[in-house]
């Protein structure tokens, strides 16, 4: 079986238009709607919520989320 080598910025442009989770340095997470990406990561997501475990707790609406404080971004379920 072979696989292709997946560039970074290619998932992300796949993921436009889907949520995701995004983790960030210190522990904090936010789940919303992938709406653009630039090639510093920095992010913008609409209908933001803060998650704390499984739970939403505080809703933000749109989001610009600087690249250099993310850890991780996932698809959200």
């Amino acid at each position: 079986m072979i696989f292709m080598a997946q560039r970074p910025l290619d998932v992300l442009n796949r993921a436009l238009g889907s949520s995701v989770l995004v983790g960030l340095k210190g522990g904090r997470e936010f789940r919303g709607k992938l709406s653009g990406f630039d090639m510093h990561i920095n992010l913008v997501l609409e209908e933001t919520d803060e998650i704390h475990g499984h739970e939403a707790v505080k809703r933000y609406g749109t989001m610009v989320i600087r690249g250099d404080s993310v850890i991780f971004i996932s698809p959200a379920e």
